[in-house]
């Protein structure tokens, strides 16, 4: 994992957009060269023209879910991703073109050729994404744990989403430990130093809650860490891999004296200025679409285009969220709040499309314009819910401290919830963004956000 502006990347997408970024820039350079009389280019001009069309490129195709994990994709949906992706970035990119300050060097044969190679990366970065990562940079990493914590780490960290990895073995810290991993990669070399010295460890993951008395080699640990060796406990670990600050590891001593969860005046200044103005930019774009929307509500059921409803938000202050109507009118007029399920019968056709691309949420753009809301953050819930999640879940007024958002991390990283478990796992991405929430961040989730979107 890479840490950026606060944020953790992972390493292997970090690399594969270098690799796209300079393959652009590259095809661009040799595009230009096969040119007649090429050693007249204006290279002041030319390079920073490749790198910005070379940088859009690369930015659209992460937003369209190109550098995601694709273990889990089938041959099918990788085609479809790819499909997806000819059809946005090559009209863009040949806009781009007509738009790049270099009509005195790109031709239209050069501009064709551009486009043929940048049609050649998309096809190289599917059927690349779809092998395994290289090993050649791949951690060594050990485990200290044999319980169930450490059963989890291992299933983490073999995700596709995290690269190569390779996990050496497991540790066991004491004989308090319970053992349900596999008892043939359990270490057994004595010493914790010894292990890491034999394995030739980069990485060790403290997978044990228990440190008190002799469950721990506290020592052995620091020796291993004094040693270059990188040492993260559980907290650390799911921030740094899964990008969630969990519940069942996190204690308020880490939340008082921890890194993060900074309010300065000057970040939200800074925030509020990118919320108005991508804010304003989005409502002017989105506006045709907006009202094809609102009369195909009309047309269906004849009823009101918006509804209106009190949400929770920053303070834990109450405001009026506004969203076109999925529902039928007076869907909760009887029974009162209700979570969505599956299949939900109070859900009009059009409004099943809607919810499904995450459209429905675009009028929130006029709570983003008058304060209520930001562009990113945490959903806001309805009080009767907040309430209820407030007594069930630790440390959920947390997600208070910031603005709600348009979209969310935890949006972006997990599915639509309806349930106090779901609400447990989406509040653990909300910790996530409270505390490392910058713009670059925020930057990310939308990028992820228009992905959710055009794919649904």
């Amino acid at each position: 994992m890479l840490k950026i502006f606060s944020h953790y990347f992972p390493l292997h997408v970090v690399r594969r957009l270098c690799i796209d970024l300079f393959l652009l820039v590259a095809a661009v350079v040799v595009s230009a060269a096969f040119r007649p009389h090429a050693g007249e280019l204006i290279w002041k001009d030319l390079l920073p023209s490749a790198l910005g069309f070379s940088t859009v490129m690369v930015i659209a195709s992460f937003a369209l879910g190109l550098y995601r994990p694709v273990d889990e994709d089938s041959p099918r949906a990788a085609f479809a991703r790819l499909v997806l992706a000819v059809l946005f970035c090559l009209p863009t990119g040949y806009g781009l073109l007509l738009l790049l300050p270099w009509s005195g060097f790109a031709s239209l044969s050069m501009q064709i050729q551009l486009l043929v190679l940048t049609l050649v990366v998309l096809i190289l970065r599917v059927s690349l994404n779809r092998s395994q990562a290289s090993s050649l940079f791949a951690p060594r990493i050990l485990v200290v744990g044999t319980g169930e914590d450490a059963l989890e780490v291992q299933r983490i960290l073999l995700h596709p989403e995290q690269g190569r990895v390779e996990v050496q073995g497991f540790f066991s810290p004491g004989n308090s430990d319970e053992q349900v991993v596999d008892a043939g990669k359990i270490v057994s070399s004595g010493s914790l130093t010894n292990a890491v010295s034999q394995l030739k460890i980069d990485e060790i993951i403290v997978a044990v809650r228990e440190r008190r008395g002799s469950t721990l080699p506290v020592r052995e640990l620091l020796d291993c860490k004094l040693l270059g060796v990188r040492v993260f406990d559980l907290s650390s670990f799911h921030e740094r891999v899964r990008r969630q600050v969990r519940l069942d590891s996190l204690r308020m001593s880490w939340l008082i004296y921890g890194s993060g969860f900074q309010q300065s005046l000057r970040q939200v200044l800074v925030k509020r200025i990118f919320d108005l103005a991508v804010g304003l930019a989005l409502l002017v774009a989105c506006a045709p679409l907006m009202i094809v929307i609102a009369l195909l509500i009309v047309f269906e059921d004849r009823g009101p285009v918006f509804f209106r409803q009190e949400r929770v938000g920053l303070g834990g202050q109450v405001f009026r969220v506004i969203k076109f109507r999925s529902m039928r009118p007076g869907a909760e007029r009887n029974g009162g709040p209700l979570w969505t399920v599956s299949n939900d019968s109070r859900i009009t056709r059009v409004g099943r499309i809607i919810r499904r691309l995450r459209i429905d949420e675009l009028p929130q753009l006029l709570n983003v314009l008058m304060g209520d809301m930001s562009l990113v953050g945490p959903r806001p819930e309805q009080p009767y819910f907040v309430d209820r999640l407030a007594r069930e879940i630790p440390f959920y007024g947390i997600r208070h401290c910031v603005k709600p958002g348009l979209t969310g991390w935890a949006q972006v990283r997990y599915q639509h919830g309806s349930s106090v478990d779901d609400a447990v796992q989406k509040l653990q991405y909300d910790l996530y963004y409270v505390k490392n929430h910058t713009l670059v961040l925020d930057t990310l989730v939308l990028l992820e956000t228009v992905h959710v979107v055009l794919t649904g």
